[in-house]
């Protein structure tokens, strides 16, 4: 059997090693799955095609890790940015499952803490929120527990509305009534919320600019 002569940091990626069989390179590993390698070690064919194994699980794994880096994702969302890295199939349900198993992926929490997040930012009605969880690739359960549980239309228009009206100060009725019924259209609200809204958004801005 061959043995290692050498293992060596790779200079573009200090994270992956190089492994030299008898004098020769053989293959490139992650840090992690070479830990326990050492030179004069003799690698079976087996040994060396679980050691490349190991390491394509590894990398997609770090892949996933790095994509979860910049904000909560979905489960599809994973999957999807895997699959443009070319990831085999198999290896990326098991890479989501490794995430599942480890608490970084949870279509559930996601779910409710987007809605929580648009919610305090970014008011909008439960079919604008749901289309975009199902954009997200979230299945139709979890979308309706997350609306049920978070979402109150009336209150979400009202604070959407409110932060909106900043934009209208010194707008005469007509085109008040017109920019911001068009506004809370546009974030999905109907217009059995929208109308009794206008009236009273402003009449509050009246209150507050004296009349």
């Amino acid at each position: 059997m061959p043995k290692i002569s050498a293992i060596t940091p790779q200079k573009r990626n200090p994270q992956r090693v190089n492994v030299y069989l008898d004098g020769e390179f053989a293959f490139g590993l992650t840090r992690i799955v070479a830990a326990w390698l050492s030179v004069g070690q003799e690698l079976s064919d087996g040994k060396i095609a679980s050691l490349q194994a190991n390491d394509n699980r590894e990398m997609a794994f770090q892949k996933a890790l790095h994509f979860l880096s910049y904000r909560p994702r979905s489960s599809m969302e994973v999957r999807r940015n895997l699959e443009k890295h070319e990831i085999p199939p198999a290896l990326i349900e098991e890479t989501i499952e490794r995430l599942k198993r480890g608490g970084l992926v949870n279509d559930e929490a996601f779910a409710q803490a987007w809605v929580e997040n648009r919610n305090e930012f970014r008011p909008r009605s439960r079919s604008a929120l749901a289309l975009e969880l199902r954009r997200k690739g979230l299945d139709g359960e979890v979308i309706q527990a997350a609306l049920d549980e978070k979402v109150d239309e009336e209150a979400l228009a009202l604070a959407a509305a409110r932060k909106y009206t900043r934009r209208l100060e010194g707008l005469e009725w007509p085109e008040f009534r017109q920019k911001l019924g068009g506004f809370l259209a546009r974030r999905g609200f109907s217009y059995s919320i929208i109308i009794p809204l206008l009236s009273r958004v402003w009449q509050e801005c009246r209150a507050q600019d004296g009349g």
